[in-house]
């Protein structure tokens, strides 16, 4: 275990690329200088940033928003990068017509998704139809006068999600309350915070690994049941819990913390997922049956090299989808046990879900800040992860390029050879930062995090959990 170098974090000494730049305004901050009590703290800070970014998101909507997001083909919403699902599905999955999810109209979502978007139009509904715009114009126009509402409703929530993730992120690592800075400033939250409710999934799932950092099994096991009940991902925290439990020194303690995590998962889980199973069954089969059904989608692996080399796959790629996923987490649970050190739980978290990403059959834009609070916390360097995001940033402009392109032939932005070449520049650069992560797991010392882990207190889990 590597000794703790300062009783607290600090991006201008910890962080080469921050050093570097913190010469323009006088160097680091001296070793031997106090902390001032100030109302500013990291976290506040932190906050602050996110709500700037979040806020700068939604005014990167406004060419969309201005017109209420009233036609997929519309060239100029893909051009403007301000493409979201929200308001196309408030119109196509019945909420405009007051029909219930699942029992009345199909929802290709799980349940917790599910509902929030259900909430979200009664909230449409509560705050007052557009009768004026449906009187002169038609129930079409209404719908998207409301589906812009329905938009604004959502996006204030997704806002508050990523705050929540900003809180989990910077208090994880007590010592490191700078940390949720790198998911507060990030491009990704700025280009994809509202595509979709993915930060629903991910607030959930930072505040589970919170949980677990805090010994609190059950509430960490609930946490990942609820969010696994909005986007499925968060189930994937209970393999590294797992490992993190097997390299514990106090092994039997953190096994039965494990047990409990795991069953306090199954029931939060079930709890939300019976009612509607009774309720709407054939619905509530609609997420499981879109996705093993689905074919190789935009953004993976196996969509990139269908454009590269077509008629290399196979009609059926779901067994190539397992058997990548299979040999990813043998290769996760030997790193795991055969590390010189116990992982970090934040380590095999982002590993966990990079591989899943990886050799899934989709890979949204939005679905990149599943990775983000876990690569903050599982490499917090500023040039590491601004590499990565690079790239990503590159990313989201050429898919949405690429399908404008789809939507007008005659004006083709970004080609198909380009955009699967777009697709393998971003499994690279994922690549890259999984083997930084993986480096750092075989090479303790080489972890920026680990020296601020050393436990305050016998038993603290924080030592390897985080």
């Amino acid at each position: 275990m590597a000794p703790m170098t300062d009783p607290i974090a600090t991006p201008s000494r910890d962080d080469p690329t921050v050093a570097a730049a913190s010469e323009w305004i006088g160097g680091p901050v001296g070793r031997r200088a106090a902390p001032a009590r100030r109302w500013w703290t990291p976290l506040r800070i932190a906050l602050a940033v996110a709500s700037v970014t979040v806020a700068l998101g939604f005014v990167a909507d406004q060419p969309c928003r201005s017109d209420g997001w009233a036609d997929r083909s519309d060239r100029s919403m893909w051009t403007s990068l301000c493409y979201s699902d929200v308001a196309f599905l408030y119109r196509e999955r019945g909420f405009a017509d007051d029909q219930l999810a699942y029992r009345e109209a199909s929802l290709e979502y799980p349940v917790l998704t599910g509902a929030v978007m259900q909430a979200t139009a009664y909230g449409v509904d509560a705050l007052g139809a557009v009768s004026d715009v449906a009187a002169e114009a038609g129930r079409a126009e209404a719908a998207v006068a409301e589906s812009r509402r329905f938009f604004d409703l959502t996006a204030a929530l997704m806002a508050l999600c990523a705050l929540v993730v900003v809180v989990a992120t910077s208090r994880t690592v007590p010592r490191r309350p700078w940390d949720g800075m790198l998911f507060a400033a990030s491009p990704l939250l700025l280009l994809s915070a509202t595509i979709n409710w993915d930060l629903l999934a991910v607030a959930l799932a930072a505040l589970a690994i919170l949980a677990w950092t805090r010994e609190r099994p059950v509430a960490a096991g609930v946490l990942i049941g609820l969010g696994a009940a909005v986007k499925l991902y968060p189930v994937l925290l209970l393999g590294p819990i797992l490992l993190v439990a097997l390299r514990d020194p106090e092994r039997r303690a953190a096994l039965r913390d494990t047990v409990l995590t795991f069953a306090s998962a199954i029931v939060a889980w079930g709890a939300v997922n019976l009612p509607v199973v009774l309720w709407a069954p054939d619905g509530w089969r609609m997420f499981f049956e879109f996705n093993a059904e689905r074919s190789a989608d935009f953004g993976s692996t196996w969509y990139a090299a269908d454009l590269l080399w077509p008629g290399v796959l196979p009609d059926e790629i779901d067994p190539l989808v397992l058997g990548g996923g299979v040999f990813a987490l043998v290769l996760i649970v030997a790193l795991a046990l055969a590390s010189p050190e116990p992982p970090r739980l934040a380590q095999l978290a982002f590993l966990a879900v990079a591989a899943f990403l990886l050799v899934n059959k989709v890979w949204s834009p939005q679905y990149s800040l599943w990775l983000l609070p876990l690569a903050a916390l599982a490499r917090p360097r500023v040039r590491d992860l601004a590499i990565w995001q690079v790239v990503e940033v590159a990313y989201v402009v050429g898919v949405w390029w690429y399908l404008a392109g789809l939507f007008d032939p005659e004006n083709v932005l970004v080609s198909g050879q380009s955009y699967a070449w777009l697709i393998v520049l971003r499994v690279a650069a994922l690549l890259w930062l999984v083997g930084v992560v993986v480096r750092d797991v075989l090479r303790p010392g080489r972890d920026p995090v680990r020296p601020f882990t050393t436990p305050s207190r016998p038993g603290e889990r924080t030592a390897v959990a985080t």
